[in-house]
């Protein structure tokens, strides 16, 4: 590696007329465009380039490459130079995401993201970019939605430093705008009774899969008549109904592992399902089949739930018939069929039970998720301690007097 001057031949030719002022022979750039230049192979052995206004800045970068080189950590110019938008759109198509999460991703970058940083190059992008775009973003977004969009972001320019485009992702100190905590809507039983009279009659044991069992509404939408058995009052939620854009809705496996899991049904559920069932038996429909990401197929299915055209119930269908039955029942605008699931929580909640029953209950990845999403709905810690501590220690004894 070297730096090199654009503007004059190192190696003239014999006669070469020579710049008076230096004495050099000049290239057919002579004067035009940055002066120094940096060559090197990168660790792929590719030739790069790069051109600096001043001698000292190449020399610097010259250098700063030629170390990270030797320590194989030197940095992918080329990619560096592509845009962001560009660069986002290649890093989401390799993400193993399904199909609805990766929909919500490109989502997330088409509105917020590409419209505001897309034209900048990567190596171009500093902190001082994503502060901006916080600011801008904080008039249009709520915090607890800013940082969600923000978290993606962070995690592509992560990735970026991991694959040696740039060298320091620019999201390390930016601040976000502090969220305010926001309780969960928990209807009350009558709401909930309300739900299922005020729908139609052919989605009224919803209501009670969802608040009762704690069902998320692609599992409800996603059972079939095999998978719920009503003399042992259990269902096996094995899968979820998948509603994406540009495809009809398919099953797929359930939102995480522990998501797969049998659930004990209550009376009330069981009769709801009873009288579902007799009313509106499944029919034989086909739909796509991914619960098996490496065999995907075309199957017959019997699902409980479908619309009154038999067909399977899309999220964008399932809004408009909730949103009616909502407004009867009081339920706040814009909260869908999930309050339900708080429902479900917040009882078990305050039942007694523990976080990790809880979180099986819900089939939640882990505990820590439980408890971020209904930390306040468990008595307040310190009465608990103060309970324990008396039941534990009694009344103080009398001390003895001083000698």
């Amino acid at each position: 590696m070297t730096v090199y001057d654009r503007w004059h031949k190192s190696r003239p030719k014999p006669g070469e007329p020579t710049c008076k002022e230096h004495r050099r022979v000049p290239t057919n750039v002579h004067g035009t465009g940055e002066r120094w230049q940096v060559r090197w192979r990168d660790d792929r052995g590719e030739q790069r380039k790069r051109n600096f206004t001043k001698k000292s800045d190449a020399e610097s970068f010259d250098a700063e490459t030629k170390a990270n080189i030797d320590k194989g950590v030197s940095l992918d110019m080329a990619a560096g130079r592509e845009r962001v938008k560009d660069a986002a759109a290649k890093w989401r198509a390799h993400l193993l995401h399904r199909g609805s999460t990766s929909e919500r991703m490109d989502r997330v970058f088409r509105l917020h993201v590409d419209p505001i940083l897309g034209h900048l190059r990567m190596a171009q992008v500093r902190p001082s970019h994503i502060r901006a775009w916080v600011k801008d973003r904080s008039q249009v977004l709520a915090p607890s939605t800013l940082g969600v969009v923000y978290s993606n972001l962070a995690s592509f320019f992560a990735a970026a430093v991991a694959d040696r485009v740039i060298s320091v992702s620019p999201c390390l100190g930016v601040r976000l705008p502090s969220a305010e905590e926001r309780r969960q809507f928990i209807p009350t039983p009558e709401q909930v009774h309300i739900l299922a009279e005020s729908l139609p009659p052919r989605f009224a044991a919803v209501v009670y899969l969802a608040a009762g069992c704690g069902l998320r509404g692609g599992e409800v939408f996603g059972l079939e008549l095999d998978q719920v058995d009503l003399k042992r009052r259990e269902v096996d939620v094995s899968q979820q109904l998948v509603s994406v854009g540009g495809r009809s809705p398919y099953l797929g496996p359930p939102k995480t592992r522990t998501s797969m899991r049998t659930v004990e049904l209550p009376e009330v559920v069981c009769s709801a399902l009873a009288v579902h069932l007799k009313r509106f038996e499944p029919v034989e429909i086909e739909v796509d089949d991914e619960t098996d990401p490496r065999n995907p197929r075309r199957r017959t299915a019997r699902l409980l739930f479908t619309t009154n055209m038999l067909l399977p119930v899309h999220r964008s269908t399932w809004a408009h018939i909730w949103a009616p039955a909502a407004r009867v029942a009081g339920i706040p605008k814009g909260t869908g069929l999930h309050v339900l699931r708080h429902y479900f929580a917040t009882l078990l909640i305050h039942r007694g039970a523990s976080v990790k029953t809880v979180q099986l209950a819900l089939g939640h990845s882990t505990p820590t998720v439980t408890l971020n999403t209904y930390v306040g709905e468990w008595p307040e810690a310190q009465e608990r301690t103060r309970a324990l501590v008396d039941s534990a220690l009694g009344r103080v004894p009398r001390m003895c007097p001083p000698t």
